[in-house]
This record gives C-alpha cells, sequence and structure tokens, in this order.
C-alpha cells in the first residue's frame, strides 16, 4: 500500500505551480476544492485575493477544464472539477510540448543556417532545379569579378533555358566573370562569346580535368553548384573565401600554361 505523504497548503500549492499553474491560479483552485463550490467572493476571500483578481482566475481555470461555472449573475458559482483533470491538463500539454518538439526539430536545419556568430561562416543548403537557381541568382550580389571554375555542357543541361537570360542579366549589372572551363565543344562555344558576356576563359584539356560541380568565388561567397546532385551551397565567409580566391590565382597561373603546350586549349 502506498503511503501517502502529508501535504500541507503550501506544498499542494508548490506542486501545482511546477505542473504549470500560476501561483494565483493555483491559490484559487485549492480554495475552489476546499469550498467545493462558491461565488467570486467566497472563492477569493478564501483564496487570499481580491475579487476584481479572481474573475480573471477563474475564466483561466474555466479555460483549463479545472473549473465550471452554473447559473447566471448575481447568482452566479464557481464548482470544482477533480483534481484527476490536473492529469489529463498536464497529459495535454505533454503531447503539445512533443508535437511543438518535432516541428522544431524539422526546421532546426534551417535556423542553424540562419545562425549569424560574428567570425563563423554561414553555410546555406539549396536543393534541387530551383535551389540550383537560386545560388546562381545570389551571383548577381557580387560587388566585385566572378571567379568562376565551371563546365558549361553540365550548367547547360541541369537548367535548360534558364543561362541565355542569366548571361545578359550578368552583363546588364556590369559584373564580369574570368572562368576556367574544360573544353569541351560546348566550352568553345561559350569561350568565343566572351566578349559580349563580359567574361575572361581559360580553356583546359576536357579529357584531363573535365569536373562537373561549378564553383564561384565572388565578395566574402563561395557557391558551389553540384549539377548532377541538384544541390547548390553557399559559404559565406570571409577567411574561407580569401583562400579561394588565392587558390584560384594559382588555377589561373596553371591554366595559362596548360594552353601555351603543344596542342593547348587556349586558341578559341
Amino acid at each position: 500500500m502506498t503511503n501517502t505523504p502529508n501535504l500541507d497548503r503550501s506544498d499542494l500549492c508548490d506542486f501545482l505551480v511546477k505542473s504549470g499553474l500560476s501561483e494565483n491560479e493555483s491559490s484559487v483552485f485549492l480554495a475552489l476544492l476546499e469550498l467545493g463550490k462558491g461565488t467570486v467572493t467566497q472563492i477569493t476571500r478564501k483564496a487570499g485575493l481580491n475579487r476584481t483578481t479572481g474573475y480573471d482566475i477563474l475564466d483561466s481555470l474555466v479555460a483549463k477544464g479545472l473549473a465550471s461555472i452554473s447559473g447566471k449573475e448575481p447568482a452566479q458559482e464557481y464548482l470544482a472539477e477533480t483534481p484527476d483533470k490536473i492529469v489529463l491538463l498536464l497529459e495535454s500539454q505533454i503531447k503539445d510540448r512533443e508535437s511543438q518538439l518535432e516541428k522544431i526539430k524539422n526546421i532546426l536545419p534551417e535556423m542553424k543556417s540562419l545562425h549569424n556568430v560574428a567570425g563563423r561562416p554561414k553555410v546555406r543548403f539549396y536543393e534541387g532545379m530551383q535551389g540550383l537557381k537560386d545560388v546562381y541568382e545570389d551571383t548577381l550580389t557580387s560587388s566585385e569579378e566572378i571567379r568562376a571554375y565551371a563546365t558549361v555542357d553540365d550548367m547547360h543541361n541541369a537548367i535548360p533555358g534558364y543561362f541565355p537570360t542569366y548571361y545578359k542579366r550578368r552583363v546588364g549589372k556590369n559584373i564580369s566573370i574570368r572562368a576556367i572551363i574544360p573544353a569541351t565543344p560546348v566550352g568553345r562555344v561559350r569561350a568565343s562569346k566572351d566578349m559580349e558576356e563580359k567574361r575572361q576563359t581559360k580553356l583546359i584539356p576536357a579529357d584531363k580535368y573535365y569536373f562537373s560541380p561549378e564553383i564561384n568565388i565572388y565578395d566574402n561567397k563561395v557557391m558551389i553548384a553540384s549539377w548532377r546532385e541538384k544541390l547548390g551551397i553557399i559559404i559565406e565567409s570571409v577567411e574561407i573565401a580569401d583562400a579561394m580566391k588565392k587558390t584560384y590565382e594559382l588555377a589561373w597561373i596553371g591554366a595559362e600554361e596548360e594552353s601555351r603546350k603543344p596542342n593547348g586549349m587556349g586558341e578559341k
């Protein structure tokens, strides 16, 4: 047989507060339990509260299912519901909390991408065809020349019809680009339009250096578009972007040297 601890009114009030009721709600509920039923004046007097506050507190207890109303003013009375309702109230709150927890878990990746900590890189992920368009649209915010590793074949296959308009909009914003491109037939055609599309191109042997994902480096950002996996990533970091720009300059020199070799790819 379970031993029931001897609890005074203060202990009971404390348990109710820990269960989610306010101190005033706990005092009024205990007073109502002792009375069974009563008018606002009777209940608040026993709970040690003023009458005006009592109306709000009793209405809150009714909303939570811990009290009910009988009759109408001026003879209106409040009745205490069974203490078992406290258990039902807590179970309902637990279910709501569990539901909220699942929702928070689902949006946690998005919130993490928004988390702005000084000096810490921000990484944003974009999926699907629209996601690839979104990362490319971000390059149009560049305040400087874009440095790019790009395979034109995979770009145009991934988002059919998007790039002709993109090139024109980039030129319209006066954003130039340097690009290291595998010398496929499609890549050569693109390079032939360098002047009108504000681009400098270095063609590299496709049999040795073909790659699919594209990398654009601009401002304090590194954009990666994985055409085959339909995944876009933007890393926002001054330090990382600076390192990538310096690495790109080395690659640009290497591409220039490659183009000077016999049967090089520099010609357009």
